[in-house]
């Protein structure tokens, strides 16, 4: 009897542990500091969510979507892989952005998920009736009181446009002098991202390594492998600085371990000398 208590007790211990890791959301904030950011742009902030993989965060994702409306944003970014391609359920997935285009403009790029369905039309039809700004390889442009910057998108790799092209097609009409922000779900591109010359770079994708050990960091990722360099926080070399959100979801390992849900919320501050 004793031996079956202790099992249910480990049983019990090991599924909250899993759920917690699973289940219990972050935020984590960022600054980004350059002179660069026009003063207009001074204290604008960005929201990304990325790599939900369709999990569920309460009630019509009630919890997601109110700890992205507590971010305060001026901007959402959805950097992909918003569907999974192994149980894909469009309308659950889109739950969170129907509500999220009421906090702000939202806007999104795909990852491989989306690709490896081949829905990537349907897709992008679908989040355009709800208003969010789809950038397949394309730019838009912000003004604030005759100061402007841009935000770019790249589509993933996996529809047979390297990186190096989508970011020229992407930057065509857009200033070289503008601070602009780049939407890309892939982080293993950094040094790509370094030799355009961008500024910020949202990416996911690496779901933060899957399972974090301390003074480790993350163990496996996709496209990198074992022992992934760029699973998560921010890597900078010159005047480009990339943020690799953890995500939200998992998808071919099922559990998170010692790597929280996370979104992810920068500021801009406008720096002069």
């Amino acid at each position: 009897m004793k031996k079956l208590r202790r099992l249910l007790v480990f049983i019990v211990i090991v599924y909250g542990f899993l759920y917690i890791n699973n289940h219990w959301l972050v935020t984590t904030e960022l600054m980004h500091e350059s002179s660069n950011v026009p003063a207009s742009f001074d204290g604008y902030r960005i929201t990304q969510v990325t790599d939900l993989h369709d999990a569920t965060f309460g009630e019509n994702q009630s919890r997601l979507v109110k700890k992205v409306r507590a971010t305060n944003p001026d901007v959402i970014f959805v950097t992909g892989d918003l569907i999974d391609s192994r149980r894909y359920d469009l309308e659950n997935s889109l739950q969170a952005v129907k509500q999220f285009v009421a906090i702000a403009d939202v806007y999104y790029v795909i990852g491989n998920h989306e690709v490896a369905l081949n829905k990537v039309d349907e897709i992008y039809a679908a989040l355009i009736d709800l208003g969010v700004h789809v950038l397949p390889n394309d730019a838009v442009v912000l003004e604030r009181d005759g100061e402007r910057i841009a935000i770019a998108g790249i589509e993933d790799p996996l529809m047979g446009q390297s990186v190096d092209v989508s970011i020229d097609e992407a930057m065509q009409h857009v200033e070289s002098n503008l601070f602009t922000m780049l939407l890309s779900h892939r982080p293993e591109q950094f040094d790509m991202y370094v030799q355009k010359e961008l500024d910020v770079i949202f990416t996911g994708h690496a779901h933060g390594g899957q399972i974090r050990l301390p003074f480790i960091g993350g163990l496996v990722a996709p496209s990198q492998g074992a022992l992934p360099k760029y699973t998560a926080g921010t890597f900078e070399e010159n005047d480009t600085k990339m943020v690799i959100s953890r995500g939200l979801g998992n998808s071919v390992f099922p559990f998170r371990i010692f790597n929280l849900p996370e979104i992810v919320v920068m500021e801009l501050k406008s720096k002069s000398y």
